[in-house]
């Protein structure tokens, strides 16, 4: 019988009702009791790591996660993450950069309502994050909800309250779980390379979304607080102009003082291509920017803050951002 074990952040699947409103209580145990057939599947130790709310997780929990798997990875033969929806998507996606090459599952997941409640998703969400970690072929980072396996780079929370909360953005799931099996869609091949774990992160990245009539002034504020700015631009991606290149003129001040430009949409599917229109193609043939192309939001915060928590090298960002990373980038 494979061994699990069960890290707890927190979280909704966690949650019970306080004067405060919904908050997490419930330890790990507390949760299995919840769902005693776990037992026959697998045997399950519990590590409480934090008791958060999804949105008060941020890099230091990442690593915090990271850390824990770090110092468990040879007495386990897979892991099951309990978090909060909110996200997780962000967690996972970062769990994907700090650890690589695993060749044991990493598996996230959660719930929109609390497991101690008579009407909710935790149970059959917990029980399918370990039916797959005790799968043969399951490995690396991924998001197991609402029957879906979604690598940890491609997962997005896309409703607020509903069962299917997460989907995998423009690339297919891993896999789907149906009657108590795990039907495959894609089967990689085994990690070749030596399992890594980094342990840095970056925190002056910031995602600046674009809105119709953003003061380019905005610049010269962010200046002073980040290294790396990742724009969510408009459709395939451009700076607009509004009778004036002041957009411009602060992009070449931003990249003149070091500081790294990372091009991105703010649309949720199909990617960016700077290079369709003027006001996209004329910012990428005057300033050396990278470009996301295909790679979620979630996924290029992250993988950014992993590389520069790295290297600060111009070049050596520039390789590893375009190098795919669980399935992270198909179309650079």
């Amino acid at each position: 019988m494979k061994r699990i074990l069960l890290i707890a952040t927190g979280g909704t699947i966690a949650s019970g009702i306080t004067e405060e409103g919904l908050k997490p209580v419930l330890r790990p145990e507390d949760i299995l009791r919840h769902l005693p057939s776990v037992s026959e599947l697998c045997a399950v130790e519990c590590l409480q790591l934090y008791d958060l709310d999804s949105t008060n997780l941020g890099p230091d929990h990442w690593l915090g996660i990271a850390k824990a798997v770090e110092a468990h990875y040879d007495a386990y033969d897979g892991f099951v993450v309990l978090h909060g929806t909110d996200t997780m998507a962000y967690t996972a996606a970062a769990l994907s950069y700090l650890i690589q090459n695993a060749d044991k599952p990493i598996v996230l997941t959660g719930a929109q309502k609390p497991i101690d409640t008579e009407i909710t998703d935790a149970k059959r969400n917990l029980y399918d994050s370990f039916l797959y970690a005790i799968e043969d072929g399951s490995f690396g980072v991924s998001i197991v909800f609402d029957g879906h396996v979604i690598a940890g780079t491609r997962a997005r929370k896309i409703r607020s309250k509903s069962w299917n909360a997460f989907s995998s953005i423009d690339f297919p799931d891993l896999a789907v779980i149906r009657g108590g099996r795990v039907v495959r869609y894609i089967r990689d091949d085994q990690p070749v390379g030596n399992l890594h774990f980094s342990h840095e992160l970056c925190r002056k990245v910031f995602v600046l979304k674009l809105i119709p009539g953003l003061d380019a002034g905005i610049f010269a504020y962010l200046k002073t607080r980040y290294d790396a700015l990742i724009i969510e631009s408009f459709g395939v991606g451009g700076i607009p102009c509004y009778g004036n290149d002041d957009f411009m003129d602060a992009i070449g001040d931003w990249v003149a003082s070091g500081r790294l430009l990372v091009m991105t949409t703010q649309v949720p599917h199909e990617g960016s291509d700077m290079g369709v229109y003027r006001v996209g193609l004329r910012l990428r043939e005057t300033y050396e920017v990278l470009e996301c192309y295909d790679m979620t939001p979630e996924a290029t915060l992250t993988k950014l803050m992993w590389i520069m928590g790295e290297t600060t090298d111009f070049d050596e960002i520039k390789r590893r951002f375009y190098t795919p990373i669980g399935h992270d980038l198909i179309e650079a």
